[in-house]
């Protein structure tokens, strides 16, 4: 019996994935648990696994293309004569998708382009010959693949006819004729660039975390004394990232209505403090490595645990569990010289604090009656209005600004 291997959800918002490789060819014989294929998902590169034995007899999903989680992307025989047979029918694979580009502007004279045939039907025309693919670019896009045209060699329609078919149609422009010779302008000519699986990802978040009611708080923390502390640590191994990591989960320990977020059926009680924090990624983007239980763990640990997450989260390496278990997030920018900034709630949390640049300032001393110099950074902390308000808001700031600048040393604890 032929066993299909189709598309798994790596994650739970994960719709589509991308084969990145295939590490079995066709022909090789494979066991359950044999690593098949790796695929990307909607924030990392993960191994898949064999569930079935027998022969790899098709490859439906080349390295490259991408297909919706669930759909078949390969088949598996169990004998010999169903290898056999699957080679005789093989069922073409889906071509690789690529990056839309901008066109470029045609020659003053073209050669005549072949004219496409009419769109191929089965079963006396009342089945449009199409690849699985193009079937599921159609479905999203909105186009009628009995409308279509095959310019394919291989007599049907091709996810790339879909696409350019849902492209804006060029208005013709007017030729004229200039009295006097002139250099025309250039033509900025606009080209669609389909989104990678990581940016659909963030889109999709995105749109889940508008939909939260969330207030803002801001505060300002002085942070001469952290800044001591850390020059002190730093030839260990410590980032700054790690101690405002260590600083709110302990904060988090004495307000943990703000660790909590909201679900249909209620408030979720998060015991662990799972703190995740924002990274770039260079293919734009971003992930959220999360250092669990940052409570209980000292800022020398956290600190190694945070570059092995950050290396591999830009290798696309993490699991799910390591960016999707967070119950708080930090958005810092003060890398970039920003002062400050408001942050969006990720779904299934409850919060997120924004922290801006540390800047020195002549600020009024304690006494009242003098000024100096102190170094100061704009925290804002957005919250789902559902779980908590803006009084517990404020006192949490308040107790993390307390520990921050008086208390500093307890980090290290």
């Amino acid at each position: 019996m032929m066993r299909e291997v189709t598309m798994p959800a790596l994650s739970s918002t994960m719709t589509e994935g991308k084969v990145v490789s295939w590490k079995k060819n066709v022909g090789d014989r494979v066991e359950k648990g044999d690593i098949l294929l790796v695929v990307e998902s909607d924030k990392a590169d993960m191994d898949v696994e064999c569930f079935n034995k027998g022969l790899l007899a098709q490859v439906l999903v080349n390295a490259g293309g991408s297909s919706a989680v669930g759909s078949p992307i390969a088949l598996i025989a169990e004998t010999e004569a169903e290898f056999a047979e699957a080679q005789k029918n093989p069922i073409q694979p889906t071509a690789t998708k690529t990056a839309a580009v901008a066109p470029t502007p045609a020659p003053i004279a073209t050669p005549a382009a072949p004219t496409p045939v009419a769109a191929a039907t089965t079963n006396g025309g009342s089945r449009v010959l199409a690849s699985p693919r193009a079937r599921v670019v159609a479905q999203e896009l909105g186009v009628d693949l009995s409308t279509l045209a095959i310019t394919s060699a291989r007599g049907r329609i091709e996810e790339a006819d879909v696409r350019a078919a849902a492209l804006p149609k060029p208005t013709a422009l007017p030729v004229a004729i200039p009295v006097i010779p002139v250099t025309p302008p250039l033509v900025a000519q606009e080209g669609i660039v389909p989104l990678t699986t990581l940016q659909q990802a963030v889109v999709r978040n995105m749109e889940a975390s508008l939909q939260i009611p969330s207030f803002r708080v801001g505060y300002t923390i002085t942070t001469d004394n952290l800044d001591a502390l850390y020059k002190q640590i730093k030839a260990k191994g410590v980032t700054m990232t790690t101690l405002l990591a260590k600083a709110v989960a302990n904060t988090l320990k004495k307000h943990p209505l703000v660790n909590n977020s909201y679900t249909s059926a209620g408030i979720k009680h998060n015991r662990a403090i799972n703190i995740a924090i924002a990274v770039a990624m260079e293919d734009g983007g971003l992930i959220t490595p999360v250092l669990q239980q940052a409570d209980q763990k000292d800022v020398y640990q956290l600190s190694r645990e945070w570059k092995d997450l950050v290396e591999r989260a830009r290798t696309k390496k993490l699991v799910p569990e390591e960016y999707t278990t967070g119950t708080f997030t930090i958005s810092n920018l003060g890398m970039f010289g920003v002062d400050r900034f408001d942050a969006i709630v990720p779904p299934g949390t409850g919060a997120i604090l924004a922290i801006g640049a540390g800047i020195s300032r002549v600020v009024v001393l304690e006494d009242g009656a003098s000024f100096g110099i102190r170094k100061q950074m704009e925290v804002n902390l957005t919250g789902d209005h559902r779980v908590f308000y803006g009084a517990h808001g404020a006192q949490f700031l308040k107790d993390l600004a307390l520990l921050l600048e008086k208390e500093p040393q307890q980090l290290t604890l």
